[in-house]
């Protein structure tokens, strides 16, 4: 076995690995901040070897532990193999979709130089879109094999969104590969690599497309099914949509899926248009290929979609419900005209 495989092997499984060991204190921070938002203390009986019992740092263990002896339940007259498949296709092409995303500067290990990248793709963007779109194909099989109205309505409704706001997506992320004229993540990351305003490393294509960034970014809350686009859940409409029949670890499925998808769209939103691992102030040619700068290009990407994490959370608990025939109409009628108009002239200026 060849040393690049192994490496290759070895960062796939470090960011999957990394990915599952944050979700459940990324559900703990959510937790965290629906109180501070509503002035309560949320989660803060259960600590972690005695330590933290005040912030509920033991939460997501205990969380685990009560999902995974809960008992499962299967309802009658259910599709057995399609309601166990369901969560799996959900999950999946979250964790497969983040090779994709450049994480900081290449570095040198035992005299080879490493990409810290699951994988350099060149269409890296097509992956991302195609991947994503099979979450659709689990929410759908989630409603209809639970035979339950409720599921099967939740199901029709992700269906529809999320086919919906996946044009508005692509048109987002249309701009931005004229723009940069590439579809190679870690190309997209180089071209923002600029000088603006005399501060190198912040050509981000925030400044240079935010009107792509507004629809991408909405997009995203639209594809994550979370407040105010959770239409295919929506608890006082559907009891929980499409998983309402799930239970035990099935339903943590769903939930990590969730959480997952959130990261991995927060990672693309910095990928795209906040300049990825890019270190505002700092000289992407000054940083070498050592260890300090690996961390630091590393640390720079983690805090940015720590803010974008932030910001999720934030919305999340702060605006309403938009009623479905909103949903639909911001969709068709509003970013994606406004992503057609926004690629037009990016290709204008292009060619110009």
């Amino acid at each position: 076995m060849s040393f690049e495989l192994i490496v290759d092997l070895a960062k796939v499984a470090f960011l999957i690995g990394a990915v599952l060991a944050v979700v459940p204190f990324l559900t703990l921070a959510e937790r965290k901040g629906c109180a501070w938002l509503q002035d309560r203390m949320g989660p803060s009986r259960v600590g972690m070897l005695g330590i933290g019992k005040r912030f509920g740092l033991g939460q997501p263990l205990a969380d685990g532990i009560k999902l995974i002896f809960k008992e499962d339940t299967v309802p009658a007259g259910a599709d057995v193999f399609l309601f166990t498949l369901a969560p799996i296709l959900v999950l999946l092409p979250a964790l497969a979709t983040l090779i994709v995303v450049p994480l900081g500067c290449d570095i040198d290990l035992l005299g080879h130089r490493v990409q810290l990248q699951g994988a350099d793709l060149n269409i890296g963007i097509l992956w991302f879109l195609a991947l994503g779109a099979f979450s659709v194909y689990g929410l759908a099989l989630g409603g209809w094999a639970s035979n339950n109205k409720f599921s099967l309505m939740g199901g029709i409704r992700s269906t529809a969104q999320l086919i919906s706001y996946e044009i508005a997506l692509g048109l987002g992320i249309v701009g931005v590969a004229l723009t940069t004229g590439s579809l190679s993540p870690r190309e997209i990351v180089a071209a923002q690599g600029g000088s603006l305003f005399g501060v190198p490393g912040l050509h981000w294509n925030l400044f240079t497309q935010p009107v792509g960034f507004l629809v991408f970014l909405v997009a995203c809350f639209a594809e994550n099914n979370r407040l105010p686009f959770d239409l295919p859940e929506a608890e006082p409409e559907l009891v929980g949509g499409y998983h309402t029949e799930y239970s035990g670890m099935r339903f943590g499925l769903f939930m990590m899926a969730e959480n997952a998808e959130m990261i991995l769209l927060s990672a693309l939103i910095v990928t795209l248009y906040l300049g990825g691992w890019m270190i505002p102030g700092v000289d992407p040619a000054s940083l070498g290929t050592g260890w300090l700068a690996g961390l630091m290009t590393a640390g720079c990407f983690a805090t940015k979609v720590a803010a974008l994490l932030a910001f999720f959370i934030l919305v999340r608990w702060s605006l309403p419900r938009f009623r479905y025939d909103h949903l639909m109409t911001l969709g068709w009628k509003g970013l994606i005209p406004l992503g057609l108009v926004n690629c037009l002239l990016a290709a204008v200026v292009a060619v110009w």
